[in-house]
């Protein structure tokens, strides 16, 4: 890869880190791509250079179902079927508490309604969805589709328990 092309790439995470950041504290429609440029230390024009700000939106979106993708994926090629849920579920509390504005950038996104961002968060809650399914499966469980929604719905729960501070609605399993 040229000098350039590798400088774009590591500016271009650059700007999608910052977007994570500046959406998730201040929400995304009262943010503005001159916010994320500053968080960025770069100028707002090279932004546009890269992202609208909705298509910034999305690749922030989609870095963040990535993280939790992969996490899963590392407890399922490694865990045992008897530890494979208590796994998941250890994976996704060290996603929330390491990367912690992309969990609640998600949370946000559930709420707008452009379609590319729609999008985004149906294209990244299907692939998880579909990744536990499939692990489950192999583990042999029973009631494969409830056993499913549960686990989605409890990782829902502990996002509501983190946004608003409240551990106590945190479901230990």
């Amino acid at each position: 890869m040229a000098k350039g092309s590798a400088a774009s790439v590591n500016r271009r995470t650059d700007i999608v880190s910052a977007a994570i950041e500046v959406f998730a504290e201040i929400g995304y429609y009262r943010a503005t791509t001159a916010q994320v440029a500053e968080r960025a230390s770069i100028s707002q024009p090279y932004v546009y250079r890269f992202f609208t700000k909705e298509s910034l939106l999305v690749e922030a979106l989609e870095v963040s179902w990535e993280r939790i993708i992969k996490a899963f994926q590392i407890v399922i090629d490694k865990e045992t079927p008897k530890q494979l849920e208590i796994g998941l579920t250890r994976a996704y509390e060290e996603i929330m508490e390491s990367h912690r504005n992309e969990i609640l950038l998600q949370m946000q996104a559930q709420t707008i309604r452009e379609t590319p961002i729609r999008e985004a968060m149906r294209t990244g809650m299907g692939q998880v969805k579909e990744l536990v399914e499939n692990a489950f499966i192999q583990a042999g469980f029973e009631d494969v589709r409830d056993r499913t929604s549960d686990f989605l719905a409890r990782g829902m729960l502990c996002n509501v328990s983190m946004a608003m501070d409240m551990p106590n609605l945190m479901v230990k399993r």
